[in-house]
């Protein structure tokens, strides 16, 4: 008993993942060529700079809370100041 064989065809999906394939290889490149090796993009460095940008925005958020409560300070002494009529 035989089995029929599928033709071999090259199919849309096989194209774009070849092209997607060579793509990137040609970036990874290019960018080790314009960089430099010492400069490279890791995940170490991914997350070291999303760390760094973490603590940028907490800080943010603090030194706003720190205003927002000076402000709320200020506008209660004021209103305190204020003769009740």
């Amino acid at each position: 008993m035989t089995t029929p064989e599928s033709p071999s065809t090259i199919g849309l999906t096989t194209i774009s993942r070849t092209v997607a394939s060579l793509a990137v290889g040609v970036v990874h490149t290019l960018e080790r060529a314009v960089v430099g090796e010492a400069r490279m993009r890791t995940a170490r460095g991914n997350a070291w700079e999303a760390v760094c940008a973490d603590r940028a925005r907490a800080d943010q958020r603090a030194e706003l809370d720190r205003l927002v409560t000076e402000l709320a300070a200020a506008r209660a002494a004021v209103r305190d100041r204020q003769p009740v009529s």
